[in-house]
């Protein structure tokens, strides 16, 4: 499935959890732009981490979503249905201008956002040996 939005950088899963990554992916999209929820869900978090506005959301199945730099309009606690708007996202994120760093974790664990959207497959190990 084709994304309205071009990937800027994509996924890189660290090594192990504490390892250096990129745990989700930048889609281009100018600043101002309304963030829609891309399923239903709560809210689980609405404001700043350091200095980045960040908006996420539980969905059902252990599916946690994450975006950043967005400037919530919606509150934690509240529930949300697919496509509506949670927030507006602010420039600050990607160097060459405005992009949404959106990330998925799920049972806790970074996966790429692309597979939970059709954009990408599931990586599947083969055995090497017969």
């Amino acid at each position: 499935m084709p994304l309205p939005h071009p990937v800027l950088r994509g996924f890189e899963a660290p090594a192990a959890v504490w390892s250096p990554g990129h745990r989700g992916v930048d889609l281009g999209s100018p600043a101002e732009s309304v963030v829609l929820a891309p399923e239903s869900g709560v809210v689980h978090f609405a404001g700043v981490v350091v200095d980045r506005p960040v908006v996420s959301l539980e969905h059902s199945g252990g599916l946690l979503s994450s975006f950043e730099p967005v400037e919530a309009t919606v509150s934690k606690g509240q529930h949300v249905e697919r496509g509506q708007p949670v927030g507006i996202l602010r420039a600050g994120h990607c160097a060459e201008g405005a992009c949404l760093h959106l990330g998925a974790r799920v049972d806790r664990r970074y996966v790429s956002p692309l597979v939970l959207l059709g954009a990408a497959r599931w990586a599947v190990l083969l055995p090497t040996r017969g």
